[in-house]
């Protein structure tokens, strides 16, 4: 197999290398001018920016989606990313209100409730204290929703780009907790509340706040984007981004559940027979093929590395198979290093294209033996009402052509 595909590699190869023709490329010939001038000096930017020649590669809106821009979600391009962290200027976004850019001087985090002393903490008392660094990935919980029905986006960003991966520096609210002496006999779960003008407010049981949740001021190894919370956001790994509570003020330490209004009548899963399941934050292991994927052409026939990513909400990536057939057979792909719990994994396999109709399709599995499931194993439990929590396998149609679509295959 192996020698096939570098096979494969080489012919293409020497296709490209026949096209340049006799004379030579004149890219290689012909000295280009920024071989022959001075360039730019150092730090012309002083905050760094991308080429020039790299302006496609862009959060998009979808046209219509809400009524109003401020309460909407810009989608992470994923099909042009590489590895497993998204850049800070391409995660994904999601406003119930808009979003500030707020002076860290004036912000405060309270801690209130069930604790034997609140406390308000500033930016600077919370940046004194430990910090850790971890590598997480955050999903919306309704990433993929506009698939329950039927194909309905034409893009891997559109249909799974309400997800990013990047590396969250801050304070383990274990730690601020026991600073306030909480209540370890009656406490059951915390109350995290946003300063954004929707005071976005999420329950969370007190066993996940104090294990890997983090309150966080830093990522990519800078501070917070505003769009991400700045200066102060809760980390929650593993769980539905409306956890991850941005531009956090208050903490309350509760025996009960809160109900708040984005709890109790959103982020809920429509089940079946007509009820809705609540607290179900959990996002199960997911995988998707990113290259090719909808809205790309292959050009010709030959060697492709098919690539994408995997991720689980209770673990680390196990495995990920790869389909090209529409599930028929399956392949053991190649994860990349690193490896990493509640984090994205970057998965490749490489394939030899003949230029017939194929479907496309990734399925991983996690540590805890879930295997991700086809969209009618999935539905046939969870019904085609729902909005959130869709993790089932994604199939591409590659035509003849080469143009690659969204389809649904079972």
């Amino acid at each position: 197999m192996k020698s096939a595909n570098l096979g494969g590699l080489g012919s293409a190869l020497a296709q490209s290398a026949a096209a340049i023709g006799a004379d030579g490329d004149p890219n290689i010939l012909v000295l280009p001018e920024h071989s022959r001038t001075l360039g730019k000096p150092v730090a012309s930017n002083p905050y760094g920016v991308p080429s020039s020649f790299e302006t496609n590669l862009l959060r998009r809106e979808s046209p219509g989606l809400t009524r109003v821009s401020a309460a909407s979600v810009a989608f992470t391009p994923l099909q042009g990313l590489f590895g497993i962290i998204t850049p800070s200027g391409l995660h994904f976004e999601r406003h119930h209100q808009g979003w500030h850019d707020i002076d860290p001087s004036k912000h405060r985090l309270m801690i209130n409730g069930m604790v034997k002393q609140q406390k308000i903490y500033t930016m600077d008392d919370l940046m004194r204290m430990p910090s850790v660094s971890r590598m997480h990935f955050i999903e919306c919980g309704a990433n993929t929703a506009m698939e329950w029905g039927n194909v309905a986006v034409p893009s891997v960003q559109y249909s799974h780009g309400m997800l990013s991966c990047s590396e969250f520096t801050g304070v383990p609210l274990s730690v601020l907790l026991e600073d306030c002496g909480f209540d370890k006999r009656n406490a059951k779960v915390v109350l995290a509340e946003g300063a954004d003008g929707s005071s976005m407010t999420r329950t969370i049981p007190i066993d996940r706040a104090l294990d890997d949740v983090l309150v966080a001021w830093g990522m990519n190894g800078e501070m917070l984007r505003p769009e991400n919370g700045y200066p102060l956001r809760l980390v929650v790994p593993g769980v539905q981004g409306f956890s991850w509570v941005k531009w956090l003020r208050r903490i309350e330490v509760g025996d009960q559940p809160y109900a708040s209004k984005d709890e109790a009548i959103h982020y809920m899963d429509a089940m079946p027979e007509g009820t809705f399941r609540q607290y179900t934050s959990v996002q199960e292991c997911k995988s998707v093929i990113t290259s090719p994927s909808a809205g790309q052409s292959l050009l010709d026939t030959g060697f492709y590395n098919i690539t994408g990513l995997a991720w689980s909400g209770r673990g680390k990536i196990k495995r990920v198979d790869v389909s090209v057939d529409g599930g028929k057979s399956w392949r053991t792909a190649r994860l990349e290093t690193p490896v990493l719990s509640k984090c994205l994994t970057r998965f490749n396999i490489d394939w030899e294209w003949s230029g017939d109709p194929a479907v496309l399709q990734s399925r991983a599995i996690d540590e805890t033996g879930y295997v991700q499931p086809k969209i009618n194993e999935l539905r046939a439990v969870r019904g085609t009402r729902s909005i959130y929590h869709n993790n089932a396998i994604q199939s591409w149609q590659v035509a003849q052509s080469g143009e690659v679509t969204n389809v649904q295959v079972y």
